[in-house]
């Protein structure tokens, strides 16, 4: 077992879920090193959607206890198992939604392992053996080293945190999807993951149309790559583009009320996907569809998608270094996550807030 020196584990985590964005620095006790388990002394952490909705409870209730959020890590490897070969103490690695699966299932062998029935996610989630994981806002973190990803140097730390989750699950279903020179693709909603679905199709070669509600964010989405940005408080401002789009990702987590998904469909060209990745509350389903609306819209095909692999990972921050993409952030030190919580939730970032850990900071 390689290590260097001995990390002190402690958060920012939610003790009392009636004030669910004040939170209190304490330690906790990570799970044994394995084998194949790397840990990593976190130097920034990203601030995503899903951790606002684990804290203020809307897609049901937390674990008791403690309860550390943050999934969007960077950092340094401190610690490496026996087993593991391919980084070391020192390393620039990130961490996103997930931290271990079973590997053995089919998922897992043919290199889908974040859907993994038996996948262990970064916050509000538990080992096999019991121990709680705590998310990233925290001094450190441990994983199973397929869920580490080394960090091009290319690529700063405080870039790479947010596509640890925000960038990779819209790259991941673009890429799954043929985004690449000659396709056009819609990116429905401009905010934390709309942003990177920009920056990513452009960066693909993609022609890249920006659905947005008013005009308030037209100017920072052509800024971003858009080569089109439509308002969609237009009444029909679909009509234009029938049967226009190879791929829609759809990154809103709410859909106003008698929304109508067959006129989104309608943009799609023949056998054109439409990939839901942003994620409402419980409570509120997607509008309803008709299966008229599927065969209708030129047999266009409805999916989802759900982080992504290690190799999408790694395709993903090599483009990334390639091409110079680098995501719209603001930076603050890490105790002030009640400031940025609030703020995510009232829809005021431009567009990813990225947290710096100051518990025990890391170079």
């Amino acid at each position: 077992m390689s290590s260097t020196n001995q990390l002190e584990f402690k958060g920012y985590a939610m003790t009392d879920p009636s004030a669910w964005s004040s939170l209190s620095v304490v330690p906790f006790e990570p799970k044994a090193l394995g084998p194949e388990d790397v840990e990593v002394a976190v130097a920034y952490c990203g601030l995503c959607g899903s951790d606002v909705h684990m804290l203020n409870q809307s897609w049901g209730s937390t674990r008791q206890g403690p309860l550390i959020v943050g999934h969007e890590i960077v950092g340094r490897v401190t610690r490496v198992g026996e087993k593991v070969r391919d980084l070391k103490p020192g390393d620039r690695v990130g961490v996103g939604a997930a931290v271990g699966s079973c590997m053995q299932c089919r998922a897992c062998n043919d290199n889908y392992e974040n859907y993994c029935r038996q996948i262990t996610f970064t916050i509000n989630s538990q080992w096999p053996d019991g121990t709680p994981v705590q998310g990233g806002f925290s001094t450190g973190v441990r994983a199973h080293e397929r869920f580490v990803f080394p960090i091009p140097d290319g690529v700063e730390l405080r870039h790479a945190a947010s596509m640890m989750c925000g960038g990779i699950t819209v790259y991941a279903p673009l890429r799954e999807n043929g985004c690449g020179p000659g396709k056009k693709v819609g990116v429905l909603g401009i905010g934390g993951l709309g942003h990177y679905a920009i920056l990513f199709a452009k960066a693909m070669g993609a022609e890249v149309y920006a659905f947005t509600r008013g005009t308030a964010k037209a100017e920072d989405a052509k800024k971003m790559g858009a080569d089109h940005v439509v308002d969609t408080t237009v009444d029909g401002f679909w009509k234009p583009y029938d049967m226009t789009l190879d791929i829609i990702i759809s990154t809103v987590d709410h859909f106003p009320k008698n929304f109508s998904l067959r006129n989104l469909l309608s943009m799609l060209y023949v056998h054109g996907k439409f990939i839901v990745v942003g994620l409402p509350p419980a409570d509120e389903p997607m509008p309803t569809l008709h299966a008229f609306d599927l065969t209708s819209n030129a047999g266009c095909f409805i999916g989802g998608s759900l982080l992504g692999s290690k190799d999408d990972m790694k395709h993903m921050l090599n483009l990334a270094a390639e091409k110079g993409v680098k995501p719209w952030i603001e930076e603050l030190p890490m105790n002030r996550a009640k400031e940025a919580l609030e703020g995510l939730k009232a829809g005021k970032p431009r567009y990813r807030y990225v947290l710096k850990q100051d518990i025990a900071p890391v170079d």
